[in-house]
């Protein structure tokens, strides 16, 4: 979308890993994870001198802009952003070696989607040539470009993939309508889709390339696209891989090119979570988070939403009612699907990842990167 300075998954830290190794379930853990802080004492520790979860910053070595970014696991973690900045962590964020593609200095990768250590695909994003999509086999030692937009009316947003070959990207609408890229190949090659399944858009309707979840997928065949900027800030589905879809429309709020569901997350094809707002800092946010119980086709605001705008949000995993939102302004927690929201963290943050041993990370401006600890 030609907003955000639009030149713009679904995977918690160690001591969640421990707390359900030792039998305790993913609702005690967004319990602790919720507790107020006077629980922890004067100086914010707990009775026995430990810290409550926290962000705990780590050094890029960097102060570009990361938009993009996949947690693998709590030692993996690829970052993809500004100047086509690609870094990868192998040790937990101690170290991050700068993987980015030869050339690409000049393009603004917005996404990234890893599938371990090695395998990762970045999207880049911009008008007609500055749309691309790179791959690496060898954690970022050489990198394969495989595809490249001709379109100069296309603006690609974000990615996702259904599994290690399966996956789709979206462009802002041409000639009415979202487009649709496929690649069944983990991402050597993709093929525009058909766009006969595909509602038309409403005037000036479009993605946000803001955290690298406006595309999001669960299971093998549904995906969602969450829009904005137009009069109604919708949500689309499909059930078929990309196919045929249909829109649904969100309380969140809309009617300016600001405005808008900026972020997706579905626990399943049914439960899920639309986050975003106005992304301009001097104006207010309200109703900015809403959630859906049966695959996206009606959507409830969020009793108490978040204090202000969110550009990023993920499901804990392992938990079927907790979740984190991110924007520039904090981090939220919810403990009950989505309905009501808990501040826990003041400091910036574009997206969330958390990956299935349950760490999670998040990155934003000036090189910012933090892994959730305990």
């Amino acid at each position: 979308m030609r907003g955000l300075g639009k030149t713009r998954r679904t995977r918690h830290g160690e001591f969640t890993r421990r707390l359900l190794a030792a039998g305790v379930g993913a609702a005690a853990v967004a319990a602790v994870l919720s507790a107020p802080a006077q629980a922890h004492g004067p100086s914010g520790h707990g009775p026995n001198g430990a810290k409550p979860p926290h962000w705990e910053l780590k050094d890029s070595g960097t102060d570009a802009r990361f938009r993009g970014l996949a947690a693998v696991s709590r030692g993996t973690a690829w970052l993809a952003g500004a100047r086509g900045t690609v870094l990868r962590t192998t040790d937990g964020g101690a170290n991050w070696r700068n993987v980015s593609p030869p050339g690409a200095a000049g393009l603004e990768f917005r996404d990234v989607e890893a599938f371990d250590g090695r395998r990762a695909v970045v999207l880049a994003i911009g008008e007609g040539e500055a749309s691309r999509i790179l791959r690496t086999e060898d954690g970022g030692a050489t990198w394969t470009e495989s595809f490249r937009n001709t379109d100069a009316r296309a603006f690609y947003d974000c990615m996702t993939f259904f599994d290690r070959r399966h996956g789709l990207a979206m462009s802002d609408p041409v000639d009415g309508k979202f487009r649709i890229l496929s690649t069944g190949d983990g991402g050597r090659s993709w093929k525009v889709l058909p766009a006969a399944g595909m509602p038309a858009a409403q005037q000036g309707e479009a993605g946000f390339a803001a955290g690298g979840q406006c595309l999001v997928s669960a299971g093998p065949r549904d995906v969602w696209l969450a829009t904005g900027g137009a009069a109604r800030a919708r949500v689309l589905h499909s059930s078929d891989r990309g196919l045929t879809w249909t829109a649904a429309d969100t309380p969140v709020p809309a009617g300016d090119p600001a405005r808008g569901v900026f972020a997706l997350a579905f626990r399943d094809r049914t439960h899920g979570i639309a986050v975003g707002g106005d992304y301009r800092a001097d104006r207010s946010s309200p109703e900015a988070a809403a959630v859906s119980g049966d695959g996206g086709r009606t959507w409830t605001t969020a009793t108490t939403p978040p204090p202000a705008y969110r550009s990023g949000v993920t499901w804990l995993p392992h938990s079927r009612t907790a979740a984190l939102a991110v924007g520039p302004t904090g981090t939220d927690l919810t403990t009950n699907g989505g309905r009501t929201w808990r501040t826990l963290d003041a400091g910036s943050y574009d997206t969330v990842d958390c990956a299935p041993d349950l760490s999670c990370w998040g990155s934003g401006e000036k090189g910012r990167v933090a892994r959730l600890e305990r």
